[in-house]
C-alpha cells in the first residue's frame, strides 16, 4: 500500500474486520458452503436464512440442483460484495461418458481444441437467451480415463456450460458424449483448500451458540465478508469520509489515506476503513499516480455502498445544510 496521508481511528466507531461478534457477522458475513447435490441454490439461501434467522442472504453464482461444490454465501448486507465473485473464474470436476472409444491422441488433441476461446449456445433447459456467445476455457485436463469414462478439471470463464462442454468434445469425437457428475471445486479465490461446511455443520454451530452461548463453532464458519474481496485493489480512507460515503458521496482526494500500489485510472477497488471494514466499491476516476500528486478533486466514483449508514459519526455537510447556513447568516 502506498501512504498518502496520515490520521488516526476513533476506536469507539466500527469494528476491526476481523474482531466482528456474531450478532455482526451475520449482517456481514461470508458462509463458504460445500453444496449438495439435490437442493436448488434458491433453496440453498432459504434454509440459511431459516437456520441463521436471518432476513437477508445470497449466493455468488447458481449452481443446478445435481451439481455439489462450492458455494459462497453473503449474509445480510454482505450479499452487496458477493457480485465481484460473480464474473471471476471458476473450476469444475466434470465426469463425463463418451460415446465412443477415443485413442490417446485424440483425447489430447480435443483437450488442446477445447482450450482458450471457445464457441458455446446454452442448452435448451436454461435461464438466458439461446444465443451463440464466446466463453475462454482457461484450463482443460484430463485427471483419468476408464474405457470410456472421463474425468476433466476445467478452468473457465464464468457463463460457462460445462455439460454443453461434454457434449461438443463427444460431437468432435464422432459419436457424442454425456456428462454424468458435476462439482464446482472453485469460485473465484476460493477453491476446495478453504474449509468448505455443511448446512448440517451450520445449524449445529448455530444451535450450539443460542443454546449454550458458545460461539466458538459459529466463528469458525462465518468469515468477514472482506475475504469476498480480497482479489480487488484498496483504498484506506479516513473516518470523516466514512459516512459521506454511505450516503452516496463520490471519494475526494483529501479523504484518502492510501492507495494500493500500481493503481490504474477505472478500476475497481474496495473502500476500507482503517479497520478494515469495506465501506464500498468504487471505480477509479484517475490512476495512483495522479492521486499522489493533485490535491484535491473526486478520485473515485461509488459503486456499491456496503457499509450501513450511520455506523460512524457524520462529520460532513450537505449543500442542504450549507444553503440554509448561508441563508441564517
Amino acid at each position: 500500500m502506498i501512504s498518502i496521508d496520515d490520521d488516526t481511528t476513533d476506536e469507539n466507531y466500527g469494528t476491526y474486520f476481523d474482531k466482528r461478534s456474531v450478532e455482526q457477522l451475520l449482517k456481514f458475513g461470508l458462509i463458504l458452503l460445500d453444496k449438495p447435490p439435490g437442493p436448488t441454490s434458491h433453496e440453498v439461501v432459504a434454509w440459511t436464512k431459516r437456520i441463521l434467522e436471518i432476513p437477508k442472504a445470497g449466493h455468488s453464482g447458481t449452481l443446478d440442483p445435481q451439481v455439489s461444490g462450492v458455494l459462497p454465501l453473503g449474509l445480510g448486507e454482505g450479499t452487496k460484495a458477493l457480485g465481484v465473485l460473480l464474473f471471476g473464474p471458476k473450476e469444475y470436476h466434470a465426469l463425463g461418458r463418451l460415446h465412443s472409444l477415443p485413442s490417446k491422441e485424440q483425447l489430447d488433441d480435443i483437450l488442446n481444441q477445447f482450450t482458450g476461446d471457445i464457441y458455446q449456445r446454452p442448452p435448451q433447459r436454461s435461464a438466458v437467451s439461446r444465443q451463440t456467445r464466446i466463453r475462454r476455457i482457461f484450463e482443460l485436463e484430463l485427471l483419468e480415463q476408464k474405457e470410456r469414462l472421463i474425468l476433466l478439471r476445467v478452468l473457465c470463464e464464468a457463463g460457462t456450460y460445462i455439460r454443453k462442454l461434454l457434449y461438443d468434445f463427444g460431437e468432435v469425437l464422432g459419436h457424442g458424449g454425456t456428462m454424468i457428475e458435476l462439482r464446482r471445486t472453485r469460485v473465484g479465490q476460493f477453491d476446495e483448500s478453504y474449509p468448505l461446511v455443511t448446512l448440517h455443520e451450520v445449524a449445529d454451530a448455530f444451535a450450539t451458540w443460542k443454546e449454550k452461548k458458545d460461539d466458538s463453532l459459529l466463528l469458525q464458519l462465518i468469515h468477514p465478508i472482506e475475504y469476498t474481496l480480497s482479489e480487488l485493489k484498496s483504498v484506506v480512507i479516513r473516518d470523516s469520509a466514512v459516512d459521506a460515503l454511505c450516503h452516496g458521496a463520490q471519494l475526494a482526494i483529501p479523504g484518502i489515506l492510501k492507495i494500493s500500489a500500481n493503481l490504474q485510472q477505472s478500476e475497481l477497488v474496495g473502500v476500507y476503513t482503517q479497520k478494515g471494514e469495506i465501506v464500498a466499491l468504487a471505480q477509479s476516476t484517475m490512476s495512483g499516480e495522479d492521486i499522489q500528486k493533485i490535491p484535491k478533486g473526486h478520485a473515485f466514483e461509488t459503486k456499491r455502498i456496503i457499509m450501513e449508514a450511520n455506523t460512524y459519526p457524520k462529520r460532513w455537510k450537505s449543500q442542504a445544510t450549507i444553503k440554509e447556513k448561508l441563508q441564517s447568516t
